[in-house]
């Protein structure tokens, strides 16, 4: 019987399936549920407390039995984590079609979701989980980096120094699968920085991945390392045992020196927090058990957390939310300044979905390091301009610990993931690298998801909540060649708030796929320039002005004489220069 077993990625160049572009979605399936990699395997959870990647083991038994038999001219279907259907389509359409946890707008709440799940029917896919992406920590790594960067900047404006995060202690909560990057963003970016969460489990695995310094033995213990630390201008990331909603409001109290508040508990789903005064040892069996009660007292914990949020930022701290609904969470428990402080993406990002910028990744199908070390070196030699990048790179390659297939992530936009994403297919045709490459990206991304608790927040037009473009995301995916693409529902800020589209595309080394990565990578970040320039950003303008990306509404009328001659051209009816370049 079907049922819960390590599971491991194949490493190599030998085949298991018919070609290399459903050997790739095998791949990073059964990568996602690495033990490296997945929080809670046995259970198919990846990360973010119940994000799936299949919907159950029976399931992830048909996906792969049928992987490993699909055509170049067909493609899998795939509810909710669950394999219902193969289709003859060609070779330009993707292998695999996933749509995770999307329910109609009146039933989009937690409770009919649970309802759902409970009668085997749907799963929640989380971003990267369900859509087969997720590359550990390191995926959510150089977006938290990025974020902390700017805050650093931002505090130089107001306070001076040199745009770090030297000589400054953050304090946040939760050690997850998204929430484990945060410490060593902060030590990145030269900050001190205090990390709260209620698992052992979650502090002991990010010290092993070397994604956290030390733990503290308790609170005290806590603030004297990195007062110590900031007054010497060292980086340290301190992990300390304990529940966000009880220490927050102590430190506050104490008047500790906190710089920066943020959070990254797994606050989208009032089951996956746990409540104030009850023991982490209780609070599966709790939760399964009364269900409604375990929300009303975690909102209400995530209540008083957000109020000592508020309380820091009323102190004068730098504080931001960092896109798990926390903040949603604590208004729904009654908490009426919940929004008083903003999040992190009209905070500190958006001007980087403007330049169609956002979490570009890739993963080494062949399990060799050396792999992505040449894959490193050849973003160095393509924007050798970009310090940021190169820092990032470099540090990267230094201090990132893989986990399951090897694999990096880096920001890139407009214009600059298609150059990537052809030298790396260069690169496989050419045998310096050992073996294709799945290039994708997180769903935080510029133009693939409306979030108006997060990325899609605060939006310049006011349209924070129009699902339009992530649907179109997918559609142009779809059109453009991508390997597989997914469309999904709620992603980290939960049920009814959320629809974004992922894609992944897989350089193989061949003629096909160069043409397909040209379009893809051209054309999926291009949505979050159109997006922007739709919304009334004039840097997302800029962009589409100098990337020479079309948009209607932004092209005057070319008259009469100009048309017929366009018309001439694209007919080829017309004489000269004009038809011959058409032709």
């Amino acid at each position: 019987m079907s049922g819960p077993r390590p599971v491991r990625a194949p490493r190599g160049t030998e085949l298991t399936t018919l070609g290399w572009q459903q050997e790739a979605a095998l791949r990073m399936l059964q990568n996602n549920l690495d033990p490296e990699v997945a929080e809670h395997p046995d259970r198919l959870v990846v990360y973010g407390g119940t994000g799936k990647a299949a919907r159950d083991w029976a399931s992830f038994d048909a996906m792969v039995r049928t992987l490993r038999t699909l055509k170049q001219d067909e493609t899998m279907l795939v509810q909710s984590g669950r394999p219902v259907g193969v289709m003859t389509t060609h070779e330009w359409a993707p292998r695999v079609l996933i749509a995770n946890s999307n329910l109609v707008g009146d039933w989009a709440n937690w409770e009919e979701f649970r309802r759902l799940e409970q009668l085997g029917l749907t799963m929640y896919g989380q971003m990267t989980a369900g859509s087969w992406i997720y590359i550990g920590t390191q995926g959510i790594l150089q977006g938290t980096y990025e974020t902390f960067a700017a805050v650093g900047a931002k505090l130089a404006e107001t306070r001076g120094g040199d745009g770090s995060l030297a000589g400054t202690i953050t304090l946040t909560a939760g050690l997850g699968g998204m929430g484990g990057a945060q410490p060593l963003a902060v030590t990145m970016n030269g900050g001190v920085v205090i990390c709260v969460d209620c698992d052992p489990r979650a502090i002991e695995r990010r010290i092993e991945h070397r994604y956290l310094d030390v733990r503290a033995d308790s609170l005290d213990h806590a603030l004297a390392l990195a007062t110590e630390a900031r007054d010497a201008r060292r980086p340290l990331s301190v992990g300390v045992l304990g529940n966000a909603a009880d220490l927050l409001p102590q430190l506050l109290a104490s008047g500790a020196p906190i710089d920066i508040v943020t959070d990254q508990t797994s606050a989208h789903d009032p089951l996956s927090y746990l409540p104030s005064g009850v023991a982490f040892e209780d609070m599966a069996s709790y939760a399964a058990d009364k269900p409604a009660d375990f929300t009303q007292r975690a909102r209400e914990s995530m209540a008083r957390h957000v109020e000592a949020m508020v309380g820091f930022q009323d102190a004068g701290a730098e504080v931001f939310d960092y896109g798990n609904s926390i903040r949603g969470e604590a208004r729904l428990a009654g908490y009426d300044r919940a929004f008083d402080f903003p999040g992190f993406v009209p905070a500190y990002i958006r001007p980087l979905f403007c330049a169609g910028k956002g979490p570009f990744r890739w993963a080494a199908l062949s399990g060799d390091p050396k792999d992505i070390a040449a894959t490193d070196r050849a973003v160095l030699e393509l924007f050798p301009e970009n310090e940021q990048l190169a820092r990032w790179i470099r540090m990267a390659g230094e201090r990132v610990r893989f986990q399951g297939l090897p694999a990096r992530i880096c920001w890139l936009g407009q214009g600059e993931r298609d150059r990537a994403g052809e030298r790396f297919n260069d690169m496989v045709a050419a045998g310096e690298i050992s073996a294709p490459l799945a290039i994708g990206r997180d769903h935080l991304d510029c133009g693939s998801v409306a979030s108006p608790y997060r990325e899609t927040e605060a939006m310049r037009d006011g349209s924070d909540a129009i699902a339009d473009w992530p649907l179109l995301n997918a559609m142009v995916n779809v059109a453009s060649g991508a390997s597989w693409v997914s469309l999904h529902h709620g992603g980290g800020v939960g049920m009814g708030r959320s629809i974004h589209a992922g894609q992944v595309t897989v350089a193989d080394g061949t003629p096909l796929a160069g043409e397909k990565i040209r379009r893809v990578l051209t054309n999926d970040p291009g949505m979050g320039v159109i997006r922007h320039v739709d919304a009334g950003y004039p840097e997302a303008e800029e962009t589409a002005r100098d990337q020479g990306v079309r948009v209607p509404m932004r092209e005057s009328d070319p008259g009469p004489a100009a048309t017929a001659t366009a018309t001439a051209a694209a007919t080829g009816t017309g004489h000269g220069d004009t038809a011959g370049a058409a032709r």
